[in-house]
């Protein structure tokens, strides 16, 4: 089981809060990016990853990096104006897609990085134009996701989320929210 907790409380975007968690994935992730010891748990493990495709063999300047695009991204997530255009920060997860799918799997990264591309990366399935649930993040060293566990997982949660949305009827931020009327 899963409940929706509405981050934009304008009915915009929602994320996701997993049975057994004591918060939503969106504020697990941001708490999560910030916890200098699990980033340097985290880039020691993937130390070969971020050697290879990020040219990084400094934890420190890792763990360092990923915490000023951690509060970059939180504040463009978190400082949504009610006009702001949230499919402008959400893209396809496959980069080849071009046309909208129901209950599409989207990503959010940062842009235009200074130094290297950043590798913080924000899933959610999209109900409708402007409208997303979150459903987990992950920091991505790879070109895809399927070569690691972690970003495997996030993965199989977009999957696991959507298959749920579907089995309830949901097809739409309309479907949605009647389903969550009726909790």
């Amino acid at each position: 089981m899963m409940t929706f907790d509405d981050i934009t409380e304008d009915g915009r975007l929602w994320a996701v809060r997993y049975d057994g968690e004591s918060d939503n994935a969106l504020y697990n992730l941001f708490e999560q990016w910030n916890d200098v010891t699990w980033l340097r748990a985290f880039f020691k493990a993937n130390i070969e990853d971020l050697t290879s495709y990020f040219k990084i063999t400094d934890v420190n300047q890792a763990i360092k990096d990923t915490i000023e695009d951690s509060e970059r991204l939180q504040c463009i997530i978190m400082d949504i104006s009610p006009d702001a255009d949230l499919d402008a920060i959400f893209r396809p997860l496959e980069n080849y897609r071009i046309s909208d799918s129901t209950l599409g799997k989207e990503k959010a990264r940062l842009r235009h990085q200074i130094r290297h591309s950043s590798w913080l990366r924000i899933y959610a399935i999209k109900l409708a134009t402007g409208v997303y649930i979150i459903t987990g993040g992950a920091i991505k060293l790879t070109s895809t996701m399927q070569e690691r566990e972690h970003t495997q997982a996030e993965l199989d949660k977009l999957e696991m989320v959507r298959t749920f949305l579907l089995n309830e009827g949901i097809i739409d931020d309309d479907g949605f929210i009647d389903y969550l009327n009726t909790l």
